[in-house]
């Protein structure tokens, strides 16, 4: 019966509702604080690829705010964001082998996009190779590494020109490309992105010393679907000039041919569970 003489004041009423709903906003507000603080940063990464590479696909690159967005979360990671120090045996040179063997940890994949990381012992090599379709970003988490990228030449002729010596005109399945990149970098640095047609789509990464890379690529490898991993050996522009194509002498040194090849056999990459933060997926 109190409870009956309080209800009809209706303005009372109106104001201890709103207060409740007030009281409750804020309450909501404070928790998804709460899980922002708490999400790791493997986590946000995930949950940012999820939201970049949504509406993507093969030739398909996100907008330059989600590039942005998404870069920003990878320069801001270090290793133990991802459960690696250098003192760890993927980093150690052995001797065994006259290739150094390089890790690969795998974080998550999906049709949009997948979350890796190679670590590279010093000397370690992932040959040249491309990314077809892909937009891929390289993080470098500590280390110094050396990488060399191309693009194709738009409108390189295909065929060489009739030359009376045939050793100095490129052969089928070597096309011209231009450097894009051919220096060393060394961590804390910012994240490398290349693009389907830009940006040193085939790259070389050679560790100077230990290092580790975590790379983001949207969409992953497929090779049902046509993107499968192309590697090349590259020549100097002078080994074939006569190759159909004319550049200024000082710009030589910025292109280079490229020639189709098999994976090459002293290429070792081998998986490693990831024991970093866990990903929950939803």
């Amino acid at each position: 019966m109190g409870f009956e003489t309080v209800a009809p004041n209706r303005k009372g009423s109106k104001e201890f509702l709103a207060l409740a709903e007030e009281t409750n906003s804020k309450s909501k507000t404070r928790k998804g604080r709460r899980r922002q603080r708490k999400m790791s940063p493997v986590q946000k990464l995930y949950e940012t690829c999820k939201e970049v590479f949504s509406f993507c696909g093969a030739g398909v690159i996100p907008p330059a705010e989600d590039i942005q967005r998404l870069s920003s979360v990878l320069d801001a990671m270090e290793p133990a964001d991802v459960g690696l120090t250098p003192d760890l045996p993927y980093f150690r040179m052995t001797v065994a082998r006259r290739t150094p063997v390089i890790t690969y940890l795998h974080l998550y994949e999906c049709e949009k996009f997948s979350m890796g990381i190679f670590c590279l012992p010093p000397s370690g090599v992932l040959p040249l190779h491309n990314h077809p379709g892909m937009t891929v970003f390289s993080k470098l988490l500590f280390g110094t590494m050396h990488i060399k990228s191309y693009d194709w030449v738009a409108g390189a002729p295909e065929k060489t020109l009739a030359s009376a010596n045939p050793s100095l005109v490129a052969p089928p399945g070597v096309h011209l490309a231009k450097v894009k990149v051919d220096a060393d970098f060394t961590a804390p640095c910012k994240t490398s992105i290349l693009y389907p047609a830009d940006g040193g789509n085939m790259h070389c990464f050679t560790a100077v010393t230990a290092c580790a890379v975590l790379d983001v690529l949207g969409p992953p490898y497929s090779d049902p679907d046509g993107r499968h991993c192309q590697y090349y050996l590259d020549y100097p522009f002078s080994r074939f000039p006569d190759g159909g194509v004319s550049v200024p002498e000082d710009e030589k040194e910025g292109y280079a041919w490229l020639e189709d090849i098999e994976k090459p056999e002293d290429l070792a990459v081998d998986g490693a569970k990831y024991r970093g933060p866990e990903i929950q997926e939803n």
